[in-house]
């Protein structure tokens, strides 16, 4: 028998059905489709043109410049592709190391483990969720050091390669003072943008400040094509390197099939871009749609004794998915088990990355607060409201 939970959760449960004004099965996050998307679909269909080509991959490759404000957009097939095919255009390969966090969805450390490169996990910031500048400052002054070959971790003898921070739940992390440590020790650093899409820090969009970013498209983002992803960059040579390599690395010719290099088939399809472009058309009004819901969390957070986990400060986030906080891990596990038995459902971040079987014998510094975030953090339905 699940543990009692207070009034306080018992009210937010309530609170939660009573936003989304339904006595039914609340998701965390479902998509919305209220614009063009069939009108769009229908006409790709007519085109003819349903995969890696047509004008609506095109159109949505603009979309993502005049949204980041990134010189370079590259459309993938997911977000995990994005990230993987970011990882190569910096330069990671076998071998290398990337440092990222545990506090974050599989696909990051998947992504780093294609390319046969070690995860290096160092911890989080209690207050951006993301990657700390100072546990990254301190685990780099412990155990790397500059050659003429680049950044190495003295420990294990790798070259650290990449630095690959989180944007966790939407929450801008502390990029700034990330990028300022990665110049400094030679680390190219890619940001993993995929729950961050209409997220800022300062006027600058989240993804378009690092050497590259990558985002998702996935069904449960903020916006959303079945799957989708997206590279972006400022940097010409990366950007039209990603667009070769995502297409199979095809020279062009009228009929000729020439490929210069091992390439990838990692382009968004067209069917899917044209559902992308309808998502993106409303992306405004989603926006504020879920900063809304966010701040009548936040509201009620703040006169029942809950903690809300709010932007940052000088950042603006798209709360893709708000959280709490809760006071240990066994009041999280029950009102987890109380939320979704009365179908509102709830989740907890995800398990630490360094306790699973995969990166087992990854190197870390010390994680309390990737940890301690772990015991007590709730995500709560978070759908755009009708």
């Amino acid at each position: 028998m699940s543990a009692p939970v207070s009034p306080r959760l018992e009210a937010l449960v309530d609170f939660a059905r009573e936003l989304y004004g339904s006595a039914d099965f609340i998701p965390l996050h479902a998509p919305r489709f209220a614009g063009n998307e069939k009108q769009y679909l229908l006409d790709c269909i007519d085109s003819t043109f349903v995969s890696s080509v047509g004008a609506y991959v095109d159109c949505f490759e603009a979309m993502m410049r005049e949204i980041t404000g990134a010189q370079y957009a590259v459309a993938t097939m997911n977000g995990t592709a994005a990230l993987h095919m970011a990882l190569i255009l910096a330069g990671v390969t076998d071998g290398d190391e990337v440092i990222t966090q545990p506090l974050t969805f599989v696909a990051t450390c998947n992504a780093i483990s294609y390319q046969r490169a070690h995860p290096v996990f160092v911890d989080v910031d209690r207050l951006t969720l993301g990657l700390s500048p100072a546990a990254l400052s301190d685990f780099l002054s412990e155990h790397a050091e500059r050659r003429d070959a680049g950044c190495y971790n003295r420990t294990s003898g790798r070259r650290i390669a990449a630095c690959v921070p989180m944007h966790t739940f939407g929450l801008p992390c502390d990029v700034d003072a990330l990028n300022t440590i990665c110049a400094e020790w030679g680390i190219a650093l890619i940001e993993d943008a995929a729950e961050s899409l209409g997220s800022y820090v300062g006027e600058r969009h989240t993804g378009a400040i690092g050497r590259l970013g990558a985002f998702s498209f996935n069904g449960n983002k903020t916006v959303t094509c079945g799957g989708g992803g997206c590279i972006v960059t400022n940097d010409e040579r990366l950007g039209k390197l990603g667009k070769h390599l995502t297409t199979t690395a095809k020279q062009a010719h009228p009929w000729a099939f020439s490929h210069d290099q091992v390439g990838y088939n990692y382009r968004l399809p067209n069917l899917n871009a044209a559902l992308a472009c309808a998502q993106l058309e409303q992306l405004p009004d989603i926006l504020a749609n879920k900063r809304e819901t966010a701040a009548r969390y936040a509201t009620f957070c703040a006169a029942n004794d809950v903690k809300f986990v709010a932007e940052p400060s000088g950042t603006r986030s798209n709360y893709w998915l708000n959280a709490v906080l809760l006071e240990d891990e066994a009041e999280r596990d029950a009102f987890l088990a109380y939320s979704n038995g009365l179908g509102v459902m709830t989740r907890p971040v995800w398990q630490l990355m360094q306790t699973m079987p995969a990166f087992a014998l990854a190197q870390c510094g010390p994680l309390p607060n990737a940890e301690w975030l772990a015991e007590r953090l709730v995500n709560l339905p978070s759908s755009v409201r009708l």
